[in-house]
């Protein structure tokens, strides 16, 4: 289940920090996010101008219209702006026991100047055991480690921070989290130090060289309860949540934010590997594909030789010429389909395309031999025309790529064009000749409306468009384009008989209503 997560936290309208970079960060790292606004400031990259606190009993209002309704799996606590405020948390804390609480103490400004009055700190501590993980900075753990007496000494090396940060820990039996990143040199260690198990859990990392910086503590300690509610382990979850903010940390500059200290760029990595553009689903591929071709299935239904034989004028003669071209293609056609069984991705479609293969070799194969009679052999040496060489080039090129989804596109109009057309034919949508048990292709026009054949298109939508819903959009896009361009080689494969032949093949009576195309 998504973690749902709570920020209780200041806002910040530039959005790298605050409860706008917590929810950014819960999102980024798979939660849902839910923000109670402490405070409102007025601030930008470059700093902050001013804070406005609304009253408490309205923070608490907020607590527990949330709590009221919503199952909490974890908090984060970031900027608690007074006293007042630190103690409404704290008693919200108390009476909800929400099983994940992360405390980020905002305490000191990067400036080094002190957020909180001495009444809002002596809150603030008497605020840690309640948590589960606290996350200072440097200068916020001098405080915390201090003694209250003279001013706190700042940890310039990391041992010295190790030993601050278990002085906090065992004082107020939490964890803490310490963080290096404001240490000088090439590396920004951190450790999870837990005084409680006596144990420390280091995490190393080279320096990120970056003045997008904003709001990185918020955005980490937000990641970090997430991920724990995730995965139920404090050191995973801050591994987890360091290397998502690194990358962050590493394309923050390029959002070309403010003039001042930017923020990360939380979802740079859900950009950069799943796109910003939304998948359809396979319903939706379905429609906008076949309404993509509607043009050429249009085409289609004009065509000389699709109106001749629905109402029976068509030849023979390029009947069986279409017949002759078809078998040739089919020998292809099934080496293609094999092809696709070979490069499928699972059982199921592996044995839905072998058998697609096995169907058209035998099936088709044999309908055409009844057909063409004494006529078979001749065909069977006949070479194919160009109309059939360029469809056949097209799918074979398709299949020595190796791709399975473009290839399994490209082979799919062969299978939805021909049963809509059937489906049509059989329902008297081009005539009631059609219809005619005395009509003189009556056998043939029965195959295309086969059940059989109905329910393998349908298996075959269902593959391709599945596959097309889950392909990145440059992907989708490879697909989409064979699948054109096999259902412009269908139009040009059922115009090619007359074409070849001329507008004479068909008797006197016939009544074409569109032009052939080649």
């Amino acid at each position: 289940m998504t973690a749902r997560v709570l920020s209780i936290a200041g806002s910040d309208p530039s959005g790298g920090a605050g409860i706008q970079a917590d929810l950014k960060s819960i999102s980024a790292v798979g939660g849902y996010g839910m923000a109670a606004i402490t405070a409102l400031t007025a601030q930008n990259t470059r700093g902050v101008r001013d804070v406005h606190v609304p009253p408490a009993s309205f923070l608490a209002a907020q607590l527990d219209a949330i709590s009221d309704d919503i199952t909490i799996d974890a908090v984060k606590l970031g900027m608690l702006a007074n006293a007042e405020v630190i103690r409404t948390v704290a008693d919200w804390l108390e009476r909800t026991r929400p099983p994940i609480v992360v405390l980020d103490p905002v305490m000191v400004a990067t400036s080094g100047d002190r957020l909180l009055d001495a009444d809002a700190e002596s809150a603030m501590r008497e605020l840690l055991p309640l948590a589960d993980l606290v996350t200072p900075n440097l200068a916020e753990l001098s405080v915390l480690a201090g003694s209250g007496e003279g001013p706190p000494v700042v940890a310039t090396t990391w041992p010295e921070a190790i030993a601050q940060t278990e002085s906090v820990s065992a004082r107020y039996g939490v964890r803490v989290l310490a963080k290096g990143g404001h240490l000088a040199g090439d590396t920004a260690p951190d450790a999870l130090v837990d005084a409680a198990t006596a144990t420390i859990v280091e995490f190393g990392g080279e320096r990120i060289a970056t003045t997008a910086t904003h709001g990185t503590g918020c955005s980490l300690s937000s990641a970090i309860a997430t991920l724990a509610a995730e995965h139920g382990d404090w050191p995973a979850a801050i591994a987890e949540a360091r290397r998502w903010l690194r990358e962050s940390l590493r394309h923050g500059e390029a959002l070309g934010v403010g003039g001042g200290h930017g923020p990360v760029n939380h979802f740079a990595g859900l950009w950069s590997r799943g796109g910003t553009r939304t998948a359809p689903t396979p319903a939706e591929v379905e429609f906008e594909w076949w309404a993509g071709i509607a043009d050429v299935r249009s085409e289609i239904d004009e065509l000389l030789f699709i109106r001749g034989l629905a109402d029976g004028s068509l030849a023979r003669e390029p009947f069986l010429a279409y017949l002759a071209q078809d078998a040739l293609y089919l020998r292809d056609y099934a080496r293609v389909l094999s092809e696709a069984a070979r490069l499928a991705p699972d059982a199921p479609a592996q044995a839905f395309w072998a058998n697609s293969a096995h169907g058209s070799i035998v099936g088709e194969l044999e309908l055409h031999e009844s057909w063409l009679g004494s006529e078979a052999g001749t065909a069977a040496s006949a070479s194919p025309d160009a109309t059939t060489t360029a469809y056949l080039d097209h799918l074979l090129a398709t299949a020595q790529r190796g791709d399975h989804a473009v290839l399994i596109a490209a082979l799919l109009p062969c299978f939805w064009i021909y049963t809509d057309l059937g489906e049509r034919l059989a329902a008297g949508e081009f005539g009631e000749t059609a219809l005619d048990p005395g009509h003189p292709y009556a056998s043939w026009l029965a195959t295309y409306a086969d059940p059989g054949f109905a329910v393998a298109t349908r298996d075959a939508i269902g593959f391709v468009t599945r596959a097309a819903a889950g392909a990145t959009p440059e992907h989708r896009e490879r697909m989409h384009r064979a699948f054109v361009a096999s259902a412009r080689h269908e139009s040009a494969f059922f115009a090619a008989p007359l074409a070849a032949a001329g507008a004479s093949a068909t008797s006197a009576t016939s009544t074409p209503t569109g032009a052939v195309t080649a």
